[in-house]
């Protein structure tokens, strides 16, 4: 499998303002992963209320491409998925450390259900991951069916409590694919490559926030 780069450098929670306008990504600086190609859908669960936080723009479809197959054209040196928002978050773990992230957002029924599903992008376009924000709490399970790369997941609560973790192994395109629950009611689940959700301080006992719905500009390769 490929490996992409670490999701950022572990930074103080007064350095917090200045990871997010420099965006390196990843928060430890370790290169943990196996790139995921996966989607993820989410088996078992409802969303029948909409979201207090609208999502910001999404990246265009086209004819011939639509929600998530392939990547949009570069924007702030980023891809997003075709069809896809992004959004911005920190996490905050037991100690006070904080990391800010730039993820992909699944913020609708159809983009929770396409998920990652079939990238091969290591590096995601860009992106540290992809966050599945629901409206009301959950208590489905999420499976990796034509996902071909290994993935770790996060389930949070409506506070943005880490619930539990787990890593995902690739499956073909099969209906019996096995399922990851939470163990419990969740509202938000953050998938990264495997292996890096301790890149991005993400561990029981952190914390979850959303501060904004546009990514500032990437840093320059290099």
């Amino acid at each position: 499998m490929a490996r992409v780069p670490g999701l950022a450098r572990t930074v103080q929670a007064a350095a917090c303002a200045l990871a997010l306008l420099a965006l390196a990504t990843g928060c430890t600086g370790g290169s943990s992963s196996d790139g995921a190609a996966s989607t993820t859908a989410v088996r078992r669960t409802t969303s029948t209320t909409s979201s207090a936080r609208p999502p910001g723009p999404t990246a265009p479809t086209t004819p011939t491409q639509g929600l998530g197959e392939g990547f949009a054209p570069e924007q702030d040196g980023r891809r997003s998925l075709r069809g896809f928002s992004e959004v911005v978050v920190t996490v905050i773990d037991s100690s006070g450390k904080s990391c800010t992230l730039c993820l992909m957002a699944a913020t609708t029924e159809a983009q929770r259900e396409r998920g990652l599903m079939e990238v091969t992008d290591p590096e995601l376009g860009g992106y540290d991951g992809m966050l599945f924000e629901f409206p009301d709490d959950q208590d489905g399970a999420f499976w990796m069916r034509n996902t071909p790369m290994p993935l770790s997941i996060a389930y949070f609560d409506r506070v943005g409590e880490v619930v539990s973790i787990t890593d995902m192994a690739p499956c073909a395109d099969k209906a019996s694919c096995p399922s990851y629950p939470a163990g419990a009611t969740f509202r938000y689940a953050l998938e990264v490559p495997k292996g890096q959700l301790g890149d991005a301080l993400v561990a029981k006992g952190s914390r979850m926030t959303i501060i904004a719905r546009k990514c500032p500009l990437a840093s320059p390769a290099g």
